[in-house]
């Protein structure tokens, strides 16, 4: 990973908050930053090595949604349905 992938986070920070604002309930927007970090670990990060773009990809959605908040709305919001 390039330092220059660090601008992913506002960019999956934007597409999350586009989606909630679409409909996607709170309680899920950690859960879909992680989604999209994988998926860009995946594909743009690390394409010819699949387990490095997860691992990538999964620390840039983290650190999107905010590794304690994230994880504690979520919860959260399972406990609550």
């Amino acid at each position: 990973m390039e330092v220059y992938d660090v601008v992913l986070i506002p960019l999956i920070i934007g597409i999350t908050e586009l989606c909630k604002r679409a409909g996607l309930p709170s309680k899920f927007a950690a859960v879909l930053s992680l989604i999209l970090g994988i998926v860009v670990g995946v594909i743009y990060i690390a394409p010819e090595d699949i387990l490095k773009g997860i691992l990538l990809g999964a620390s840039i959605g983290l650190g999107a949604s905010g590794l304690y908040s994230g994880t504690k709305n979520t919860i959260e919001g399972i406990k609550e349905a």
